[in-house]
């Protein structure tokens, strides 16, 4: 088991954001975390990364007990998290926000990493020269994830990459999930699209209130009554038009 959570409690303040949470991620899975706004999702992330100081509970990664690990540190033994809201440095270049990643590592292999993210995000290398703060959203989103992935990460902490996106750079950055998990990167995916996260997970846990209420393979959840009601819904049919609108808010996104 590359990822194995007990039990977590987490407060922010007196309020209880995660109760008592346990899951597990193998080596080489696409595991995805559903639920709605305020279910504790992103907490699980930040907690798993060291953003966040657990209450209770016990993080084991890659056969170690993290639970008291600084975050740093975490990096170095391989969890890479690609955050909530992208977190691009604006006045950097494409390039010099993606080496930020390697700023953990010791040694040789950097540009050989480099070229890797360039050939993932072809996008990302036209633009090597240009500042973050210019890039489009989803352009922004591509910086973030190689960012992620310049730190060498056995697991790759994802938190709602497709966030703003048009529909068609939301296929594209999912089509990369899916590629960089081909590649041998394990991912733990936290993504409000439900859809698109369980047809592209192996499995599934589903978030309420700072607790895991079902936990399934992925395909599984997709046929749940109960899931496809309270998460599915909004996702099932496109709205007429909603491509377009979505594309017009960002056109520089949609350009190839």
């Amino acid at each position: 088991m590359l990822l194995e959570i007990e039990n977590i409690r987490v407060h922010y303040g007196k309020v209880e954001a995660l109760k008592g949470i346990s899951l597990t991620v193998d080596e080489g899975e696409i595991v995805t975390l559903i639920g709605g706004n305020g279910a504790g999702k992103t907490t699980t992330l930040k907690t798993i990364s060291g953003l966040r100081k657990l209450t209770s509970g016990r993080i084991a990664f890659d056969g170690r007990d993290i639970s008291k690990m600084p975050g740093h540190k975490r990096v170095i033994a391989g969890i890479g998290q690609s955050p909530e809201g992208r977190g691009v440095f604006p006045g950097m270049t494409v390039e010099d926000n993606l080496l930020m990643g390697a700023y953990t590592r010791r040694g040789g292999g950097i540009s050989k990493d480099l070229a890797e993210v360039y050939s993932l995000f072809e996008r990302l290398a036209e633009r090597r020269h240009q500042m973050g703060g210019t890039m489009s959203g989803g352009e922004q989103q591509m910086v973030a994830i190689g960012r992620a992935l310049m730190s060498k990460p056995k697991v790759l902490l994802l938190d709602e990459p497709s966030m703003g996106l048009a529909p068609k750079l939301v296929q594209q950055i999912f089509s990369i999930i899916e590629e960089i998990n081909r590649r041998g990167t394990t991912v733990l995916l936290v993504e409000q699209n439900a859809q698109q996260a369980l047809q592209l997970a192996h499995r599934a846990y589903v978030l309420e209130t700072g607790e895991v209420v079902k936990s399934a393979p992925a395909g599984d959840l997709l046929d749940d009554p109960q899931v496809r009601a309270a998460y599915l819904g909004g996702d099932l049919v496109e709205k007429p038009g909603e491509s377009e609108a979505a594309d017009d808010t960002d056109k520089e996104e949609t350009q190839a």
